[in-house]
């Protein structure tokens, strides 16, 4: 499967990388491709919590932290994570339609 996704790194998980149109796979192709995503997309609840965690560590941090340099880049490493947090999400809710299809 390696050849139809690559691994983002900010994001943690692999993401889809089709060059060909989906039409132009085989109906095999086209399982194959499903079903791996469907097991990185199960995984992304999990990577949302284990990025959770890591927010709370750097706000529990933030609240113990005198230093204004190091609150704000706290703050920043937050929205960050944050913002990781968002777009897992989006592809997670995203690629639904895609998920349902192969269901049916």
């Amino acid at each position: 499967m390696k050849e139809y996704f690559v691994f983002d790194e900010r994001l943690g998980i692999q993401l889809p990388s089709i060059e060909l149109e989906w039409d132009e796979l085989s109906d095999e192709s086209q399982e194959s491709i499903l079903l791996y995503w469907e097991n990185i997309r199960g995984a992304i609840p999990d990577r949302i919590i284990h990025l959770e965690k890591i927010i709370n560590q750097k706000q529990a941090q933030l609240n113990d932290e005198a230093d204004f340099q190091l609150s704000c880049q706290l703050n920043s490493e937050i929205a960050e994570l944050a913002s990781t947090i968002n777009e897992l999400w989006l592809w997670f809710r995203l690629n639904q339609n895609i998920t349902d299809k192969m269901h049916q």
